[in-house]
């Protein structure tokens, strides 16, 4: 039967094994189904397809972690360019599965990475300790295909929308001085970076006694905003009570504000460089990033917030969100790093040749798929997933519903 193959004795494609992060905002049923698997009870957040040493992914067919297996041979496993610019896998692959907000949050270019993680080293601060930042010396930028309607906020909005969501939100609550603050803040004179980027300085270095109180004047005015039903921040201001509810009193609320609120319909993606703020709030999607776990958190979490590394690394410029949809049934998205692409393929029963340069992961999101080598095939149902190493050589994809093929950017 052909999804029995022994793939890693006949020298092609290997299944993959993956380990799913039970991080407490993940949604407790969508990885499950996707797995076609009975939901644990517990918050299935994150499924991780790759070789990060946190949580390498396992060749079933041998039992054999992936690091392990691509560190035995990584010419043959990564192919001699890959092998010799980055020496290992250089991007993480994931399925995040989002039922409540992560975190604000921002991810450190690689000059930074690489600092922070001397740094932190030089001071004796254990890598698992909770008060760690830079877990690892690598960049992390990143992209998230929508699987499901996706809710985030990404990157900060132009400056003149941001003083109209804000004059809106003052005009509620003209009694709290604090809102007024803001509102003086977002009409200094400057360039539209500085001018946010001293709101978003000023935000998160607000003393305790006044955030809580200037949390509840943003969602008392939010609510007040919503009811009236006639805004154009309608979506906004929805999530500042959500967001509440779920971080009471956290200036998160407020900076989250500040950033472009972006809804993915599936199959739309967006590419997150270094120092985009952002937060994602609702949603699954396959998420492909640098090999890295670097994240610095400003708001929205229960982990480590260092405000000091977030203002470092955060890159205020206002952008447009930076929404990208697919064209055609295959679809390769526009990733501006060497370590990953993302490709989206809508599966037919003509086949979609795969020209393979360096390694590659593939994961069937809906139906079935079979990779057919030279002299072999494999089929990957519905939530499995199978690494392609370099020298596993060409395939074609085939088979009806949606898979996703993670490959080096090259």
């Amino acid at each position: 039967m052909v999804g029995q193959l022994d793939t890693h004795t006949l020298g092609f494609v290997d299944k993959l094994q993956c380990t799913v992060q039970t991080y407490a905002w993940g949604n407790p049923t969508a990885i499950p189904e996707l797995l076609g698997v009975p939901p644990s009870g517990e918050p299935q957040a994150e499924m991780w397809m790759g070789a990060h040493p946190k949580a390498p992914s396992t060749l079933v067919s041998s039992g054999v972690s992936l690091d392990e297996h691509i560190a035995a041979d990584p010419t043959a496993a990564l192919g001699p360019a890959t092998a010799e610019r980055f020496g290992r896998l250089p991007y993480l692959f994931k399925v995040l599965a989002a039922g409540k907000p992560l975190s604000i949050q921002a991810h450190p270019s690689l000059e930074q990475a690489k600092a922070g993680f001397a740094r932190e080293d030089a001071a004796g601060i254990a890598l698992d300790a909770f008060t760690r930042t830079y877990r690892d010396d690598n960049h992390k930028p990143e992209m998230i295909c929508a699987l499901t309607p996706f809710v985030g906020r990404c990157g900060f909005r132009a400056l003149a929308a941001t003083r109209s969501l804000f004059g809106d939100l003052i005009a509620t609550q003209p009694d709290s001085p604090l809102l007024v603050e803001i509102g003086d803040r977002l009409a200094a004179a400057g360039a539209d970076g500085d001018v946010l980027a001293d709101v978003l300085a000023w935000l998160l270095r607000l003393d305790n006694n006044d955030t809580a109180p200037l949390v509840a004047a943003t969602v008392a005015g939010a609510r007040i905003v919503v009811d009236a039903g006639d805004s154009e921040w309608t979506e906004e201001f929805t999530w500042c009570e959500r967001m509440n509810a779920e971080f009471p009193s956290d200036i998160g609320v407020v900076v989250a504000l500040l950033l472009n609120h972006v809804v993915l319909e599936p199959g739309q993606a967006f590419f997150l460089g270094a120092g985009n703020l952002h937060a994602y709030l609702d949603g699954v999607g396959v998420e492909l990033m640098a090999n890295s776990d670097n994240v610095v958190r400003g708001g929205l979490t229960p982990k480590h917030i260092d405000v000091e590394e977030l203002l470092a690394v955060v890159d205020c410029t206002p952008i447009d969100p930076p929404v990208q949809s697919p064209s055609g049934a295959v679809h390769t998205f526009d990733a501006s790093v060497p370590e990953f692409a993302l490709t989206r393929i809508e599966l037919a029963a003509a086949g979609v040749p795969a020209t393979v340069v360096g390694p590659e992961i593939v994961i069937v999101t809906e139906g079935a798929a079979i990779l057919t080598g030279a002299m072999e095939r494999v089929e990957l149902n519905g939530g499995e997933v199978a690494f392609v190493a370099a020298s596993d050589g060409d395939y074609t994809i085939s088979g009806s519903g949606t898979a996703f093929r993670a490959t080096v950017n090259g």
